[in-house]
């Protein structure tokens, strides 16, 4: 992403570039996006309808998204890095023939367990935007504005993303109140078979591959940490913040990042290479994710059930049908794609770093503006929206600029670290809600009731919107050339 590099201001626009010959393979690689939103926004408005079909609390559906959280931050390095050896268009397929195997498995679920591994499993699909990403930009490798062109794709595929999830949104709602649930559930698997073909006959594998093994003792390694933490944050949702265990188990998380480390910095061709985490270049990108995971990621479960909670019973909610929380959800969606495709507009403008801030301050104001104005349908509805300029933004920024920092043999898993450093941020965070949302729920009107608390809900706006303030703070004190073009010849500072 080009702007002025630091130093006297420079006020000159940087030149629109077009797509050219890349239009072709940015098409197909839109269909993948588009099936992409599809799943992320089709289940959305039944999840309350799901919830109630497994017999199991509101707050469990928190469990969906956070093992599938814990997934995606597992196999998007490792893909990433097979892509970078092997082939990226390779492992788009394996990962998308992984997800259509999954999500045919949804409908035939007979409890929660079965359900919770196959929805687990569909989590493959989190690698297909790195790849996209890394595919593209071994095309414009070289040429001059090489990261606006990356990001400029980067906003059409995002946009792409969004379109389909707000399709998904409505179609699933509309769905969910006519039909039966495991017919509702069979509709997005057969678009991703379809999605599979369109890959394996649409899109040309990448040209850079320079081989290499994959560092299967550091993915063990990154494994267990991420399972200590994730796991010790289920134990404290199932036992409650005086298990000492569960505190244990979290904190084991952490600590196994050490061992991590120190090993990924010996291997001569690491899964994730550290070292990444130190440039002045791709540090902010991988923090501003991280915080942005747990409002765009964690925070979508929390808001459906709110949603589809009747004030009338509880006190609190919109008391809204499948259709109706889909029209919200879709609405949020519109928002983020009209943030993604911005996004390189004002950034010629006003440059990328600037850019980035305004869009986190944005997705901090839509989720505080919920303490305040949550009791009626149009006041949710504004505050989603101006979340979703933000998160539109940041959606299509965060991999473009990781993409443009990395060095060339790095561009999957540079991208693919943004996704995991996201996910995981996303992953505790639904953990959190999920232990938030059970917290007062036995004092609370109808003691037996599956709905989860208010005083939870309050709490996953708070965390979100202080959470992208963070980001934002953070944002404006990073490097000025954080977000630049930089050589391709120029090292990962160490």
């Amino acid at each position: 992403m080009n702007h002025a590099p630091a130093g006297p201001p420079h006020t000159a626009r940087t030149p629109r570039v077009k797509l050219g010959a890349l239009a072709g393979i940015v098409g197909f690689l839109a269909f993948v996006e588009f099936t992409s939103g599809v799943l992320q926004g089709y289940y959305t408005p039944m999840l309350t309808d799901i919830a109630r079909h497994l017999g199991i609390h509101d707050a469990d559906v928190n469990w969906f998204e956070g093992t599938q959280l814990m997934l995606s931050a597992l196999v998007v390095p490792a893909f990433a890095k097979l892509g970078d050896m092997f082939g990226h268009k390779r492992m788009l397929l394996w990962s998308t023939a992984l997800t259509a195997a999954a999500s045919l498995a949804l409908p035939f679920a007979a409890n929660f367990a079965v359900f919770l591994v196959a929805w687990t499993l569909q989590g493959f699909y989190v690698v297909w935007l790195p790849l996209e990403i890394a595919i593209i930009w071994t095309r414009t490798r070289g040429r001059d504005g090489a990261s606006l062109l990356t990001a400029r794709a980067a906003g059409i595929l995002v946009a792409a993303l969004e379109a389909g999830a707000i399709t998904g949104a409505l179609v699933g709602g509309q769905l969910i109140d006519s039909l039966d649930l495991r017919i509702v559930l069979l509709v997005p698997a057969l678009l991703v078979v379809a999605c599979f073909f369109v890959i394996a006959f649409g899109v040309r594998e990448s040209a850079l591959r320079p081989g290499g093994r994959l560092d299967l003792v550091g993915l063990v390694l990154i494994s267990l940490a991420l399972i200590a933490l994730t796991g010790g944050l289920s134990l404290l949702r199932l036992n409650g913040p005086a298990d000492l265990l569960a505190w244990a188990v979290t904190l084991l998380g952490p600590v196994l990042l050490i061992p991590f480390a120190r090993y990924e910095l010996r291997h001569p061709d690491p899964l994730i290479d550290v070292r990444l985490f130190r440039s002045p270049a791709l540090a902010p990108v991988f923090l501003t994710a991280g915080l942005f995971g747990v409002s765009v990621l964690g925070a979508q479960a929390p808001l459906s059930t709110f949603a589809r909670t009747d004030p009338a019973v509880h006190g609190y909610g919109l008391g809204t049908t499948g259709f109706s929380t889909s029209l919200i959800i879709g609405l949020y969606l519109v928002a983020m794609i009209i943030g993604a495709l911005l996004f390189p507009k004002f950034s010629r403008w006003i440059t990328p770093r600037r850019t980035l801030i305004a869009a986190a301050a944005l997705v901090a104001l839509g989720y505080l503006l919920f303490l305040p104005f949550h009791d009626a349908y149009a006041q949710v509805v504004v505050n989603m929206m101006l979340a979703g300029l933000g998160s539109g933004a940041l959606v299509a920024a965060l991999p473009a600029a990781a993409a443009s920092a990395a060095p060339d043999t790095q561009t999957a898993v540079s991208t693919g670290l943004t996704n995991s450093v996201k996910t995981v941020g996303g992953a505790i965070a639904s953990a959190v809600f999920g232990i938030a949302l059970m917290q007062g729920v036995a004092g609370a009107a109808g003691a037996d009731t599956t709905a989860g608390s208010l005083s939870g809900y309050v709490t996953v706006w708070i965390v979100c919107g202080v959470t992208a303030l963070v980001a934002a703070a953070l944002l404006v004190v990073v490097p000025k050339e954080a977000f630049q073009d930089r050589s391709r010849d120029a090292s990962v500072a160490s």
